[in-house]
C-alpha cells in the first residue's frame, strides 16, 4: 500500500513538473514575440 502511494506521488510530481515546464516555455515564447513586436514598432 505504501509503495502504491509513493508511485502515485512520484507520477503526480512528474506531471506537475511537466505542466509547469510547458507553461514556462509558453510564457517565454509569448514574451519573445512581444519583444520582437516592440522592435518592429521601433523600426
Amino acid at each position: 500500500m505504501v509503495a502504491l502511494i509513493v508511485v502515485i506521488t512520484v507520477i503526480v510530481l512528474l506531471a506537475l513538473g511537466l505542466i509547469l515546464g510547458y507553461n514556462r516555455l509558453v510564457r517565454l515564447r509569448n514574451r519573445t514575440g512581444n519583444a520582437w513586436a516592440q522592435v518592429d514598432v521601433q523600426l
